[in-house]
């Protein structure tokens, strides 16, 4: 006997957005502007995705090899204007729909899962905003929330530390225990003390999220760890230039004003 027919109440999946889901309900079209992304809508559902945490669906076309960089911007020209560049390529013949399909659906959950991420910033929505990608396979707003979880969940059972996800990463020096796989060999060799985990995901091309669960895995073996939060700002402040200081102010500013006249 199910739960519903016992008199059970079912307990509602959770709600990572409750903005988004209204929005859902309204069937509204626009832009949600979070801290950390941006989610399109076209009647309530989900229809594309951006974060500047994650590549964007032009460098998984362009370094997957699915479409030269010349024919994405040539496509963004003809076509952005008018809102249809995912048409556009497929119509051109530039990218077979298919290819399009998966690297959009890939480029939106990559984006959405940072874009849904906790925060204290309030979000705010656009009405009638479209993003120039254009229509390719809108996903219900249920399905976007459900993956944004399964991939927390998942995370988690990896290695539930989660410093690495934001932080610059360095390699602990230990020995692995067993052979490391091809896959992530290459992110344990982009592992430098300074990158994150974003810049990592931009250097290779790929989605940002499988970059996380190969990080949290080399974690897990104790082949990297993030580097602390003390270390990480004074490396950022060694590599800020300081400014002149003097008594008078008045003569810092004019010669801050040479120095940039100058320069141009």
């Amino acid at each position: 006997m199910t739960a519903a027919l016992a008199g059970e109440s079912v307990p509602a999946a959770p709600v990572l957005s409750p903005m988004l889901q209204r929005l859902a309900a309204e069937r509204a079209t626009g832009a949600l502007m979070r801290d950390r992304g941006t989610l399109y809508l076209a009647d309530g559902k989900v229809v594309h995705a951006e974060s500047p945490a994650t590549p964007g669906i032009d460098v998984l076309l362009t370094r997957g090899g699915a479409l030269r960089r010349e024919g994405w911007w040539d496509a963004v020209a003809e076509a952005g204007a008018g809102q249809r560049v995912g048409r556009h390529l497929v119509d051109s013949g530039r990218v077979p729909g298919g290819a399009l399909e998966l690297c959009h659906l890939g480029a939106l959950y990559d984006a959405a899962f940072f874009a849904l991420a906790p925060t204290r910033t309030p979000a705010r929505f656009r009405y009638g905003v479209a993003h120039w990608i254009g229509p390719v396979r809108p996903v219900p707003v249920d399905a976007v929330q459900r993956e944004t979880l399964r991939r927390r969940e998942l995370l988690d059972r990896i290695w539930p530390d989660a410093a690495g996800d934001t932080a610059p990463l360095l390699r602990t020096g230990r020995p692995a225990d067993s052979p490391v796989p091809p896959r992530q060999r290459r992110v344990l060799e982009c592992v430098d003390g300074v990158r994150t985990a974003t810049d990592i995901a931009q250097e290779l091309g790929t989605s940002a999220f499988h970059i996380l669960v190969d990080l949290r895995r080399l974690a897990a073996a104790g082949l990297v760890e993030a580097v602390p939060p003390a270390a990480s700002a004074a490396s950022a402040a060694a590599r800020i230039a300081l400014p002149e200081v003097t008594a008078d102010p008045d003569v810092a500013l004019l010669r801050r004003l040479r120095d940039a006249l100058e320069a141009l």
